[in-house]
């Protein structure tokens, strides 16, 4: 029997949005993910939040804190085991002094994203689905690949994944058990989600957004992850955030393609949102992702859309109907796969991307480039081929440049346009080859910048420009006008 004592390890200090963490040792016999609650509330004033604990192996049990307000935090616990209820403590609250540190992202004013202390977030992503899953060489290359490119926020699956070029059985598994016997959803293997922990963690040290997808249809039976009974469907999702939410730049994608899971209700998905939202004290950014048919993201427990379109147009709309900030987080690859979706030109996807950002909303990289290894960026991480990649960062350059307000206009209806009315315009002409652009703008004298997106190069024209006036243009595929006011 395991004998009742207190012996705890917890954060003394802690920055703003930094990880507290309280250890606790309790019983390892018997089932603890079923058997045992563990919970703690922390208070600061009137500021008072809820957190539940999770069993990591080998008798250890943690609660973990990602504290918003700067001062002397208050917390104590509450559990099933007299060992590790009642535990009280208090740890304090400084100010952030990481550089990579501004706090989650969130909404703000409806359509944008920022950080909670301000700083501006555009999000730059990509996807590579289950790189932390590969060879160990194979993902510290992923790691150096990111730190040279340009993207801020990844999308990565929990689960191992069972598709085109994904059949290897990952190292170890989620819940005890084989694909042979089965596996046993009642308990799960702390060292799974440790490795997927670490991989999260050398994110943040590269200032990315880890966004977390939660479920997926890639298992078609293989393993069952896709499938499982809804009491450990809900177990794994309070366990995951218990885990995760203290980690300021982790997002919560609830599915890929969540139409495909057609075991699943619509009032599950309802049910696993709200579960989230009732174990995330932090508030992270929530979704889910779509086949054929979006989610319904007017709903209270979606923070932004998340969609799946070859045509990127539709972000505007989107925008519009849900009043949320809308994401394309697959309109395509650059690639050379025999699939549609895994074969587009680098020239196309860059132009999609354009496209997208010209409407108002974001559009997410992936690239899908056969090789000998079988090692593709889309899924396993590795290294970049394309040639989509610099280009969007040079996008990422112009729109750090811009106001950070800017909003879909939609006065130019052959041209997708962003705007700071009388400020600032960036207009791109996508497949259109204008000979030239005529504008009539308010008051004020401008400067035009003419803008070829694919040899990333941005050509001043002559002179200044006020009220009604021409810009002559070199009739070429997939480029861009950016005017400010002087």
């Amino acid at each position: 029997m395991w004998k009742e004592e207190r012996k705890l390890i917890y954060t003394r200090n802690v920055e703003r949005w930094g990880i507290f963490e309280l250890t606790l040792e309790g019983p390892s016999l018997g089932n603890p993910f079923t058997d045992i609650q563990l919970s703690a509330r922390f208070r600061k004033g009137r500021n008072e939040a809820y957190a539940e604990g999770f069993y990591d192996g080998n008798g250890k049990y943690r609660i973990r804190f990602m504290p918003e307000e700067e001062g002397q935090w208050l917390f104590e616990t509450s559990s099933s085991i007299a060992g590790m209820d009642r535990v009280k403590g208090e740890f304090a609250c400084t100010s952030a002094v990481n550089t990579n540190n501004h706090g989650p992202v969130r909404v703000k004013d409806s359509v944008y994203f920022e950080y909670a202390d301000g700083t501006r977030y555009t999000p730059i992503g990509t996807t590579s689905y289950v790189w932390h899953l590969q060879d160990k060489e194979v993902q510290e290359q992923t790691l150096r690949t990111l730190r040279d490119a340009p993207f801020n926020k990844i999308r990565m699956l929990v689960f191992p994944k069972s598709y085109l070029f994904n059949d290897r059985e990952p190292a170890i598994y989620p819940f005890e058990g084989s694909p042979e016997s089965g596996f046993d959803y009642t308990r799960i293997i702390p060292a799974y989600f440790a490795h997927l922990e670490k991989r999260v963690k050398d994110l943040a040290e590269l200032g990315i957004q880890a966004e977390l997808v939660l479920f997926h249809p890639y298992d078609e039976g293989r393993w069952g992850f896709d499938r499982m009974p809804q009491e450990a469907d809900d177990r794994y999702v309070r366990y995951i955030v218990s885990r995760f939410a203290a980690y300021s730049h982790v997002w919560w994608s609830l599915a890929n393609e969540y139409d495909l899971m057609t075991h699943k209700k619509l009032d599950d998905w309802s049910r696993l949102f709200r579960i989230v939202q009732e174990c995330d004290y932090g508030g992270h950014l929530r979704s889910i992702h779509n086949c054929q048919t979006w989610y319904d993201f007017g709903t209270p427990w979606t923070t932004h859309a998340s969609i799946q379109h070859a045509d990127v147009k539709v972000v505007s709309e989107c925008t519009k109907q849900y009043g949320k900030p809308a994401i394309i987080d697959e309109c395509g690859y650059e690639g050379n796969l025999d699939t549609r979706w895994g074969s587009l030109t680098p020239e196309e996807l860059l132009c999609r991307v354009w496209e997208g950002t010209c409407r108002g909303g974001h559009v997410t990289h992936g690239e899908t480039y056969w090789n000998t290894e079988q090692i593709i960026w889309w899924s396993h991480g590795g290294e970049l081929q394309g040639k989509s990649m610099r280009r969007i960062e040079f996008l990422k350059g112009i729109i750090n440049e811009a106001p950070a307000q800017l909003a879909y206009t939609s006065d130019s209806y052959d041209a997708a346009t962003l705007s700071v009315r009388g400020e600032y315009y960036l207009q791109y002409f996508g497949p259109h080859r204008f000979a030239y652009r005529e504008f009539s703008l308010p008051e004020g004298t401008y400067r035009v910048d003419v803008i070829d997106t694919w040899n990333m190069v941005i050509t001043p024209v002559e002179g200044e420009h006020e009220g009604r006036f021409r810009i002559n243009l070199p009739g070429k595929l997939y480029y861009a006008l950016r005017i400010q006011k002087v």
